[in-house]
C-alpha cells in the first residue's frame, strides 16, 4: 500500500466488510478476462457470504478460478472544501466456494437477510426454505485483508 499512513488492521478491514452496504466482487472470467460485479455480503469470522443465481456469469467465473477479490468501501463523506473524501475502505482476497451443504447454506442466507432485513427475519424461514434450491450460496475463505481510512 502507497499510503501507509492510511493502512488498517486486517480486524478493521473485516469490520468494514460487515458495515458496508455492498462490495464488489471481482473475479476471472472464463476466457482469463477480469470481471468485476456488485454483492451483497455478510461476514462470518473469516469468511464471507453472497448468493446469486445458480447460473450465470458469475457462476461461471468462480466454477473454472475460485480466486476472488472483494472491494468494500464505507461512512464515505466528501469534503467539497478540502477536495478530498473520507472513507473506509478493504479488500480483501481469498477463494469462492459454492456452499451445497443446507444447513451452511442456511446459515449463509441467514446472515445476509440479518444484514439487509433484519425487520423481516419472522419470514426468513419460510420464504428461504421455498427458494434455497433456485438460490446459489458462496462462501469467501478470505486470505488477505487490507484496511484504509481517511477520516
Amino acid at each position: 500500500m502507497r499510503r501507509k499512513d492510511r493502512e488498517m488492521p486486517k480486524e478493521f478491514a473485516m469490520e468494514v466488510a460487515g458495515r458496508c452496504q455492498y462490495a464488489v466482487l471481482g473475479l476471472i472470467g472464463p476466457e482469463g478476462e477480469p470481471y468485476a460485479v456488485p454483492v451483497s455480503i455478510a461476514v462470518n469470522g473469516g469468511s464471507l457470504y453472497f448468493h446469486s443465481a445458480l447460473k450465470g456469469t458469475k457462476a461461471d467465473c468462480i466454477r473454472k478460478d475460485s480466486r476472488v477479490s472483494v472491494v468494500c468501501v464505507g461512512d464515505i463523506r466528501v469534503v467539497p472544501e478540502k477536495f478530498t473524501t473520507e472513507y473506509e475502505s478493504a479488500i480483501l482476497k481469498g477463494r469462492a466456494f459454492e456452499v451445497t451443504e443446507e444447513r451452511e447454506k442456511m446459515l449463509g442466507l441467514r446472515l445476509i437477510c440479518e444484514k439487509y432485513a433484519p425487520g423481516n427475519m419472522d419470514k426468513f424461514e419460510e420464504t428461504a426454505g421455498k427458494s434455497l434450491r433456485a438460490t446459489a450460496v458462496w462462501r469467501i475463505d478470505v486470505e488477505e485483508a487490507t484496511g484504509k481510512s481517511n477520516k
